[in-house]
C-alpha cells in the first residue's frame, strides 16, 4: 500500500465505482456497494484492497497466497491459476491498463512532489540539532532531518522524507518518497525517489502506471553524482547497508541491492531486479528486469542479462548475455581465432 506520508488517499470506493471507472463489469454475485479501501501488491493486500495479476510463475504463487479482497485478473491468461475462495475476480482485457485507471482513482496526484508552502523550510519539518543547510535548500512538510546532517545549496528534500543522523548531501540534489539511514553520503545532482519507468502500453500509446512506493537508503550506503533511484511502484526499491554507488547509475523501480555491493559508473539497472550482498558491477553493465544476481558475484564492464536472468553467487562473469567468465573467454578466443583464419577457396 502507498505510505500516508507522501500520498494522499481518495478512497474509498465501491467495486462498483471503480468497475465504472475502469469500464469493467462487475463480477457476477459480488456485492458492487462493498467498499475497497486502497490498491496494493499481492503480498501486501488485505480483504478490503485491490490487487491484479498479470501472469507469471512467482505471480501465480503470490496470487494464492494472497489475502487481498478484490483482483484484476486477466480475460485470456497465457497459463492457468486459481483465484482464492475469499477473493472476488474481475477479469480485464488489459490488467496493466486497468490497474493504472484504478491507481489514478485513489491516488489523482501522485506524479511529482506538490508544492504549497510559502517558506523554504515548512514549519511542520523535524529539523535536528547542528544541521547545516545551504542556502535555497527546501525542506517540504513533514520531513525530518537527523542531527549533524549537511545539506549542500539548492537541494530539496520532499514531503516526509526521514533523513538519518551525520549525513552529508551535496547541492542540487532532490530527495523525494524515501528514507535515508545515517551516515549516507549523497554527491551532487543526484535524483532519488522520481517516479519509476512504469507504462501500459497499447495501440494508443503508453500511459504511465502510478508509481506508489518508496525508496530505502540503508546506513552508510554511498551516492554517486547525477545517480538516479527510482521508486518502487507498490513496493519499495532498496539500496542495503554499505553499498557504494558511482556516478550516472541508473537503478530502476522495486530493485532491491543487497548490503556493501559496489555498482560503478554508467550502470543501468532495470526495475524489479534482486542483487545479493557484496555483488560488484563494473562499469556500464546493464540489467534487464526481473534478473536475479547471487551474493558476492562480479560482472565484467560492460556485460549484460537477458530479462530473468538468474546468476550464480560466488562467481565472475562477462559478456552478452552475462556468462561464467570463463566461458566467455574461451569464445572471445574461439572467435578471435575464426577471424584471423585463412579463407578457404572453392575449387
Amino acid at each position: 500500500m502507498a505510505d500516508p506520508r507522501f500520498y494522499d488517499n481518495s478512497g474509498p470506493f465501491t467495486l462498483a465505482e471503480i468497475c465504472a471507472e475502469t469500464k469493467l463489469t462487475l463480477p457476477a454475485g459480488v456485492d458492487g456497494k462493498a467498499r475497497v479501501l486502497d490498491v496494493a501488491s499481492l503480498a501486501g493486500a488485505g480483504r478490503d484492497h485491490l490487487t491484479f495479476f498479470a501472469g507469471g510463475v512467482d505471480a501465480v504463487t503470490a496470487l494464492a497466497a494472497s489475502g487481498a479482497g478484490y483482483c484484476l485478473v486477466p480475460a485470456k491468461p497465457k497459463r492457468p491459476f486459481e483465484v482464492p475462495a475469499h477473493m472476488a475476480a474481475v477479469t480485464c482485457s488489459s490488467v496493466v491498463h486497468a490497474f493504472a485507471a484504478t491507481a489514478r482513482l485513489f491516488y489523482p496526484d501522485s506524479s511529482l512532489v506538490a508544492w504549497s508552502q510559502q517558506t523554504p523550510v515548512d514549519p511542520t519539518a523535524e529539523i535536528g540539532q547542528d544541521v547545516v543547510l545551504g542556502p535555497g535548500v527546501v525542506v517540504g512538510p513533514g520531513a525530518e532531518i537527523g542531527d549533524r546532517t549537511r545539506i549542500g545549496p539548492s537541494s530539496v528534500i520532499g514531503r516526509g522524507v526521514a533523513i538519518g543522523k551525520g549525513c552529508e548531501i551535496a547541492s542540487n540534489v532532490t530527495i523525494a518518497h524515501a528514507y535515508i539511514g545515517d551516515g549516507v553520503l549523497i554527491l551532487p545532482g543526484a535524483q532519488i525517489g522520481q517516479p519509476g519507468f512504469g507504462f501500459a502500453s497499447g495501440a494508443s500509446g503508453h500511459i504511465k502506471v502510478p508509481q506508489l512506493g518508496r525508496v530505502i537508503v540503508q546506513d552508510r550506503v554511498e551516492i554517486g553524482a547525477c545517480t538516479t533511484i527510482d521508486r518502487g511502484a507498490l513496493g519499495d526499491t532498496v539500496i542495503g547497508e554499505g553499498t557504494k554507488i558511482d556516478n550516472l547509475v541508473q537503478i530502476g523501480h522495486n530493485t532491491h541491492i543487497g548490503r556493501h555491493c559496489m555498482v560503478v559508473a554508467q550502470v543501468g539497472i532495470s526495475g524489479s531486479c534482486e542483487i545479493g550482498d557484496y555483488v560488484v558491477l563494473a562499469g556500464q553493465v546493464g540489467l534487464a528486469d526481473h534478473g536475479k544476481i547471487g551474493s558476492g558475484a562480479r560482472l565484467a564492464a560492460r556485460s549484460a542479462t537477458i530479462p530473468g536472468a538468474d546468476l550464480a553467487a560466488g562467481r565472475d562473469y562477462g559478456g552478452v548475455p552475462a556468462k561464467p567468465v570463463r566461458d566467455w573467454m574461451r569464445e572471445m578466443y574461439t572467435l578471435e581465432k575464426l577471424a584471423k583464419a585463412p579463407k578457404q577457396r572453392n575449387g
